[in-house]
């Protein structure tokens, strides 16, 4: 009996969702483009990333560099912090 549970969690633990594990990273880049409206940041890696709602966007806008500190959800990269270059 007990291996019969001892089997099940470990195919449970094996099998559950990934995104659990999500580690931070940052990037540091140019901003190509800001769309407030829909509160993404598209830098000039080529990627997108998400702003939480609370986000501020003053002083951001395309041609200032950055440092976007970031975890990646469901495979969308969402902003945990941001730092301007200076």
């Amino acid at each position: 009996m007990r291996f019969v549970v001892a089997t099940l969690l470990a195919t449970a633990s094996f099998l559950s969702p990934m995104s659990v594990f999500a580690e931070s990273a940052d990037v540091e880049a140019t901003i190509k483009k800001v769309d407030t409206a829909n509160l993404v940041l598209t830098l000039d890696d080529g990627k997108t990333y998400q702003a939480p709602e609370e986000f501020n966007f003053d002083g951001l806008e395309a041609g200032v560099k950055v440092i976007v500190f970031y975890t990646e959800v469901d495979g969308k990269r969402v902003i945990n912090d941001l730092d301007i270059v200076k």
